[in-house]
């Protein structure tokens, strides 16, 4: 990709403006006075060295210690991001940062009885998804007037950590998801690698000549999951919720179809194995172990797939069906409204989301995209290798679509996987399958 193309998706370089200094340091004022050969010259003298003793040192700024709490980074990437934690301090002296890291699937149980229990970190991740549930709940702080100039950011990832007008995160990353091929099986299949331009009939006809290699060796892998669901749906021209977000659309007939499409996947063409033919293994593993032809998933992957991958692979933008459709992911930090130290939070919160420094560090790290364009920083980003084709990644920014987002999310993601499941098993039809998501949904989740 050429730096014209980078700047035109993502804009121009930011120059984050964060939150006045600490307590600046008082100048000493110099004092004396002569000793005059009286009877009251002892008095003077100690008058003196009192006004003295307070005034001699200048005072210092005071040191605070903020902790930070977080979930995406993890291995390399949470040496990442100590790497950046250390630049901080570096300029910023005064502020110590305690650092706690957890893996996804338990951490936000533990944020949500921390926030209860008023215990939270000064600053937290929270992921686009759950943003919503606890900005509206009034635990965030409003950092709008504290994170300076942002029109540097990608706009998308700025807007999508707004609530009712107000900034109530800064996004730390965001990063988004294409298809990942294996090169060696295409070549021993005898077929030509993928295009940007690919739809679901070329996907499903390469990975049922590359399934047709080995009882063991499958084609495609792709969850069926709510994200991938509502994704696939937008790639087949339907939706999920209307325009205005007042009202459910899960069971129109293009997601019928898309749900079809997808089931058939695993249960007629067997393309894509099922969880009894996974035998508990990952997708990651599977694609790592050489029997997978192609997988959909992050970019993240990058950075484990070049570690532990004995073959060639590279990457293309997502197929989609009637409609191109690309999944943005976004991360930010965000500001506990009960921290005794908003400034120094703050702080820590833009200089990791938006610093240059940061933003060259998590380049260097592979770990997902920094929201911010430094040109140079990006331009660094296209030439790592593998994948070759890197700058499928930029190309798929044109294609992004974020998932429907309620207070209750939680609760509608269970109940839309539920009842995906249902078809996946068999055990209803696609449209019984939706029909009755659909009911369950608006019975349950409130959207006003």
């Amino acid at each position: 990709m050429k730096a014209k193309r980078v700047r035109k998706i993502l804009g121009s370089a930011v120059s984050l403006v964060c939150a006045a200094a600490m307590l600046a340091a008082c100048s000493a004022q110099e004092t004396g006075g002569s000793a005059e050969e009286t009877s009251g010259a002892s008095v003077a003298a100690s008058q003196s060295e009192q006004a003295a003793s307070e005034q001699a040192a200048p005072e210092q700024a005071e040191k605070v210690t903020i902790r930070l709490d977080q979930f995406s980074g993890s291995g390399s990437t949470e040496e990442a991001l100590k790497s950046m934690i250390a630049e901080f301090n570096v300029q910023n002296p005064d502020i110590t940062v305690e650092l706690q890291s957890f893996g996804y699937d338990d951490y936000f149980t533990q944020l949500q009885t921390k926030v209860v229990g008023g215990s939270a970190a000064d600053v937290y991740e929270l992921n686009f998804e759950n943003f919503v549930s606890y900005a509206s709940e009034n635990v965030l702080l409003d950092i709008g007037g504290l994170i300076g100039d942002t029109s540097g950011f990608n706009q998308t990832a700025l807007e999508a950590f707004q609530y009712q007008g107000k900034q109530y995160g800064i996004p730390n990353s965001f990063s988004n998801v294409v298809l990942i091929y294996n090169k060696a099986l295409f070549d021993q299949a005898q077929i030509a690698y993928p295009t940007n331009d690919w739809t679901w009939e070329e996907m499903l006809d390469a990975a049922k000549k590359i399934r047709a290699l080995g009882d063991d060796i499958y084609g495609y892998y792709r969850p069926i999951s709510f994200t991938e669901f509502y994704k696939g749906v937008k790639q087949n021209g339907g939706s999920m919720m209307s325009d205005d977000g007042t009202s459910f659309t899960v069971n129109l007939p293009q997601n019928v179809e898309t749900l079809e499409i997808m089931a058939g996947w695993v249960n007629d063409s067997n393309v894509m194995p099922s969880d009894a033919q996974m035998g508990g293994m990952g997708d990651w593993d599977l694609f790592k172990s050489g029997r997978l032809g192609m997988i959909v998933t992050g970019i993240w992957a990058f950075s484990d797939f070049t570690d532990n991958c004995d073959f060639a692979w590279d990457v293309a933008v997502e197929p989609g069906n009637t409609a191109k459709a690309t999944h943005f992911f976004s991360n930010a930090y965000v500001v506990n409204s009960e921290t005794k130290y908003p400034e120094a939070a703050a702080k820590l919160a833009a200089f990791l989301a938006g610093s240059k420094e940061a933003a060259a560090i998590r380049v260097e790290a592979s770990w997902e995209l920094p929201p911010v364009t430094y040109q140079d920083i990006l331009d660094a980003y296209l030439q790592i290798t593998p994948p070759d084709n890197r700058d499928a990644v930029f190309t798929s920014l044109d294609y992004l679509v974020t998932p429907p987002v309620v207070k209750q999310q939680s609760e509608m993601q269970e109940i839309i996987a539920k009842h995906l499941n249902n078809a996946l098993s068999g055990s209803k039809t696609a449209q019984e399958a939706l029909d009755e998501c659909q009911a369950e949904l608006e019975s349950k989740i409130k959207l006003n």
